[in-house]
């Protein structure tokens, strides 16, 4: 994307709240939250070619947590934002120092396995998660001493908080080190010959993705102000898998567009559809499977080609 587009992009997303319904910002900040968690993804899938069906496990981390210390500590911005993604970094650094370990398939269903275990862990461990009820009372944020009650005032910490993340993930996948995660995704046994410590990189690469995608669930407890263990299920880690693969993986922004097509109709199509909307979910990934193989990113990529 050239820098005028984004530019444009960014104008538009800001000023978008003061043209739509309640409703419609909540739905906007929501598409905002779980695109920034499969931005975070995409450096897996896409970056590292880690394909990973627990990322909503440091999601969760991330939502507990923040919802945690703004009920029990303090709700002003950045504290909770900062816990959520200190958070998902810890819960990656536990689990992905053995997940690493593992290739291809075994690499997919340990980290299911992880996600289940966690998920599990939020429906038992009721005095922290609040068990299957949820953790519920999550205060507004506060910015300057003020709660952000109104929902554009949310969408713009969440917007603004979007920008910050996706930046950062932009740098990192564009220095030394993300050259060397597409070398490693490439072909690892030619960069371990290189001399690159391969295990250390993608190891490096899976903590800060858990902390990117707790970043998002610190956005998303301050949005919805209620956290519940179908944030951590696997229900949200294949939807934002599917999310990246329909943005097409490996190209940042493509995965953003796949999370506004999850949420939108998982979230205004869905009901009309009395709960068929993934059953349209599925019409289009294997539409996308079998006539975009590289998602709407590589669509882009082959016109500008």
């Amino acid at each position: 994307m050239t820098p005028g587009l984004v530019a444009v992009v960014l104008v538009v997303l800001a000023s978008a709240q003061m043209f739509l319904a309640p409703f419609a910002t909540g739905t906007l900040s929501r598409i905002l939250v779980f695109g920034l968690l499969a931005v975070s993804l995409d450096l897996l899938v896409g970056i590292a070619g880690l394909p990973s069906l627990g990322h909503a496990a440091y999601f969760g981390i991330g939502a507990y947590a923040a919802g945690w210390v703004s009920i029990n500590v303090t709700s002003a911005i950045p504290v909770p934002l900062l816990v959520g993604a200190v958070a998902g970094a810890l819960g990656a650094a536990v689990t992905g120092w053995i997940t690493v370990r593992a290739h291809g398939v075994f690499f997919l269903m340990l980290t299911l396995a992880i996600g289940e275990l966690l998920h599990q862990l939020a429906h038992t461990w009721d005095p922290v998660t609040g068990g299957a009820n949820g953790m519920a009372g999550v205060p507004p944020a506060r910015a300057a001493g003020q709660p952000l009650l109104l929902s554009g005032y949310v969408y713009w910490y969440v917007l603004a908080a979007f920008v910050l993340g996706f930046a950062i993930v932009w740098v990192v996948s564009r220095s030394p080190f993300g050259l060397a995660l597409r070398g490693i995704r490439d072909n690892e046994p030619r960069m371990r010959a290189l001399g690159y410590p391969t295990r250390i990189y993608k190891y490096a690469v899976f903590v800060f993705a858990g902390s990117i995608a707790g970043m998002a669930a610190a956005l998303l407890a301050a949005q919805q102000r209620f956290v519940t263990p179908a944030d951590v299920g696997f229900a949200t880690a294949a939807l934002v898998l599917l999310a990246v693969i329909i943005g097409g993986a490996g190209t940042l922004w493509g995965p953003v567009l796949g999370a506004a097509l999850v949420i939108l109709v998982r979230d205004a199509i869905d009901p009309g559809l009395d709960g068929h909307g993934t059953l349209v979910l599925g019409l289009v990934f294997i539409a996308v499977v079998y006539g975009l193989p590289r998602g709407f990113g590589g669509l882009v990529r082959r016109r500008t080609r």
